[in-house]
């Protein structure tokens, strides 16, 4: 894919997440790794409802601006999740409603707080999902534990704050992103009754053939 498909990819797969309420205002924020070498962000203070594609942020493989906009504060959260997980050509963080609710309850396991309630949950999100500590958005400090914490995570939470959901391409991180927030609304809908999960067997399965 040339940049320039790249770019009208991600404005309009992030203009799809806007309309359906995945995210509002200016929050969250997308990255994608660039086949030619660096990346593509979107700009600080924008709407991923209203994107431009010539105007998105142009890094160099060292999360530099070399063009476009001003990328999002958060360009930390992406750098993190490209250091930790190699494999990784796109990042997405949103706001969404029911995942970000999630990152505010306290009571839950904050290494895996939605269970393997289906699984396309298992296939897109994996094994496991930690909650990272909050921090002020925007404080570059929270770097560190991103990192550490994606290192076997292709998803986290950061609390009271959103989702940050990695995947191979594009496309999948977008996916994935949307079935964090169907399970994030199973997981809320089923809170307090006593779902039938998947067994340790069945994720291992659903690992070995689709993740």
């Amino acid at each position: 894919m040339t940049e320039a498909e790249t770019r009208r990819l991600l404005c309009d797969l992030a203009a799809s997440l806007f309309v359906r309420g995945f995210s509002v205002g200016s929050a969250g924020n997308i990255s994608v790794k660039l086949e030619e070498g660096g990346y593509l962000m979107t700009p600080t203070n924008s709407s991923l409802g209203r994107l431009d594609p010539a105007r998105l942020s142009r890094l160099d493989a060292d999360f530099v601006p070399v063009g476009g906009d001003r990328p999002s504060k958060e360009v930390f959260l992406h750098r993190a999740f490209y250091a930790a997980r190699p494999g990784a050509g796109a990042v997405v963080h949103l706001h969404s409603t029911m995942a970000t609710a999630i990152a505010c309850l306290p009571d839950l396991d904050q290494d895996n707080p939605i269970p393997p309630l289906t699984p396309y949950f298992v296939m897109r999100v994996g094994r496991r999902m930690p909650v990272v500590p909050y921090y002020r958005p925007g404080d570059a400090a929270m770097e560190p534990a991103v990192r550490a914490a994606a290192a076997d995570a292709r998803a986290i939470l950061l609390a009271n704050h959103g989702p940050v959901v990695s995947a191979a391409t594009l496309t999948d991180a977008v996916y994935a992103a949307e079935e964090l927030e169907e399970a994030a609304k199973l997981f809320l809908l089923l809170r307090g009754a006593q779902p039938r999960l998947l067994s340790a067997a069945q994720v291992e399965d659903l690992l070995t053939n689709f993740g």
